[in-house]
């Protein structure tokens, strides 16, 4: 009973919310004022709040109350395509910064090493990079490459920003894809310090290979996150 009432008033604040009752950064009533409202005890409407703020809706200020989150600034992101993401952005006249987390060999994983189509003796490298857009940071990219493929990977791996403009470096021009994943899930502690997002706000996960599209090798196996809040996405007909 206790847990339908949170429930009632979190869907009686977002459907206001979705109405266009509050702008951002309008404050809502106090915690005393919505209890009362409701004839329910304090704490209800504090959990309540608290599970907006982790869904992403609301912003608290200590002593001040709560305050309507001001929307993300939706992007356009096609998924499909053989531009990087670097080149997409550049394109849409965003600003784009990319920070290097490191490159580090990893232990052996067989879904990743099958993608790759390497065997179990081979090294093979993660490369993530952090994407920001105007200061904002909105999308993970986690590479993985083999050594066998790129030799050098060991080295270059922590000055990459686009493995794109890499493989061009590496003679590589043409590019395809056999296949994509994709699913939700919800930011791991290292995902919410490193993209700044609510504990419940969903993210959007790609994952996908690269191919040389002349020879078919495999140069990379990719996982991208991506705060779901921050696109819309599309993807082009076949």
């Amino acid at each position: 009973m206790a847990e339908q009432i949170e429930l009632m008033i979190i869907d009686d604040l977002i459907q206001e919310i979705v109405q266009g009752n509050y702008r951002a950064n309008d404050q809502f009533p106090s915690e005393n004022e919505l209890a009362d409202h409701y004839g329910v005890p304090r704490i209800k409407v504090r959990n309540a709040f608290l599970k907006l703020e982790d869904m992403g809706y609301l912003y608290s200020k200590q002593g001040k109350g709560r305050f309507l989150k001001p929307k993300q600034r939706q992007i356009e992101l096609h998924l499909t395509g053989s531009s990087s993401f670097s080149e997409k952005m550049k394109q849409a006249n965003y600003e784009l910064e990319t920070q290097n987390l490191g490159c580090e060999k990893i232990a052996y994983d067989p879904k990743i090493y099958m993608n790759l189509n390497v065997q179990q003796d081979d090294e093979v490298f993660k490369i993530s990079r952090l994407r920001i857009i105007d200061g904002v940071p909105i999308a993970l990219h986690i590479s993985y490459v083999a050594k066998s493929v790129f030799s050098q990977i060991e080295y270059d791996g922590a000055c990459i920003e686009s493995m794109f403009a890499y493989y061009a470096e590496q003679g590589y021009s043409d590019f395809m894809s056999s296949k994509s994943h994709v699913k939700i899930s919800f930011p791991t502690n290292v995902e919410r310090s490193l993209l700044d997002c609510a504990r419940l706000v969903p993210l959007f996960i790609l994952e996908s290979d690269c191919i040389d599209a002349k020879q078919h090798n495999v140069l990379e196996y990719t996982k991208i996150i991506y705060c779901s809040d921050s696109f819309t996405y599309v993807i082009a007909a076949e």
